[in-house]
């Protein structure tokens, strides 16, 4: 009779990666601890081995903790956080613990996905518009940790599409038929790295092929990338307004920004919109407050419909993989 094949442990990976026991502890339970290449090289190594760790952590999981977790960029962004009160809602019913992991950085993200699905302290994982990679989905699928992402889909997992390059053409098409021809757009899509925010440039994307199957030029000097903060937002709305011929109209990849576009205009004697017409894209709850034409990707919803999926995925994980899409739909206020 064959000897029963001995299950990989952590002195395998040690030996593996050529690491010590204490590094590999580490990867595990301390992202902050460890660089990126470290944490390559462990997991690398784990996922060679088929190792799985056999912590306390494990055991909870295996009896049902009810924890979900979600993986979100700058949470306290207001079309984050509304998403979240769309997952909130689900799970307060279901019984389930929400735990919030923020992403900063690829390191920070690769960390997660790396490390997540080994320490089996969730039920199931929610992603919000981040990019997840071949090797993530398959790590996620043999460990047996339910996923579904938001905004940006993968094949191998459950989604909530958004059609992000056809809200930049329907920005495009708004404006135009409002008879504007020099139009600018005001964005986060830096740094230029596989972190960064993908749907804004597909926004960017579909509002510049728009404006070119109209036949309308599309000038370098009217896109201002801009981080998605106040301070920086009102740089580049100055700065937008301020050239020798400023734009007629704005759109803003957030709302958040798009508001910060409006206080500015109107500080600097704009009149929106008359003589400037700003329209944004999310439709947060403030853009009503402030009378904001945007391009609603129902958020709440999108947050609903993933908690949603991953309950019933959990409670059955024979069921099919879903990809939901969302529709766009524009909100017409009062400055466009």
């Amino acid at each position: 009779m064959r000897p029963k094949k001995k299950n990989p442990t952590i002195y395998d990976v040690a030996e593996l990666s050529g690491l010590s026991i204490s590094t590999i502890s580490r990867a595990l339970n301390a992202l902050d601890m460890v660089n990126s290449e470290t944490r390559t090289r462990v997991f690398d190594a784990i996922d060679k081995l088929g190792f799985v760790p056999k912590a306390e952590a494990r055991a909870r999981a295996l009896a049902q903790t009810g924890r979900i977790g979600v993986v979100t960029p700058f949470f306290t962004a207001p079309s984050f956080a509304q998403r979240l009160r769309g997952v909130a809602s689900v799970l307060s019913k279901s019984n389930h613990e929400l735990v919030i992991y923020t992403v900063d950085s690829t390191s920070r993200l690769q960390g997660y996905i790396s490390s997540i699905p080994l320490t089996g302290n969730l039920d199931g994982l929610i992603i919000m518009s981040l990019p997840i990679l071949d090797k993530d989905a398959q790590r996620m699928i043999e460990h047996g940790l339910e996923t579904v992402l938001i905004e940006y889909p993968h094949p191998m997992l459950n989604s909530v599409e958004i059609d992000d390059e056809g809200g930049g053409r329907m920005a495009a098409e708004y404006l135009l038929h409002k008879g504007h021809r020099k139009m600018a757009f005001v964005g986060d899509i830096d740094p230029l790295e596989e972190f960064a925010l993908h749907p804004i440039r597909k926004r960017l994307l579909g509002f510049q092929k728009r404006l070119m199957e109209a036949g309308v030029p599309f000038q370098k000097e009217y896109v201002r990338l801009s981080p998605n903060t106040q301070e920086e937002s009102r740089r580049a709305a100055r700065e937008l307004l301020c050239l020798e011929k400023p734009p007629t109209a704005i759109f803003a990849a957030a709302d958040i920004q798009a508001l910060s576009v409006l206080k500015v205009a109107r500080q600097m004697g704009f009149d929106v919109p008359g003589s400037l017409a700003v329209l944004g894209f999310d439709d947060i709850d403030t853009a009503d407050h402030a009378d904001l034409t945007t391009i609603s990707q129902h958020l709440d919803e999108s947050g609903r419909l993933a908690a949603e999926i991953l309950v019933s995925r959990i409670a059955n994980p024979n069921q099919p993989l879903q990809h939901i899409h969302l529709s766009l739909t524009l909100v017409e206020r009062f400055s466009v």
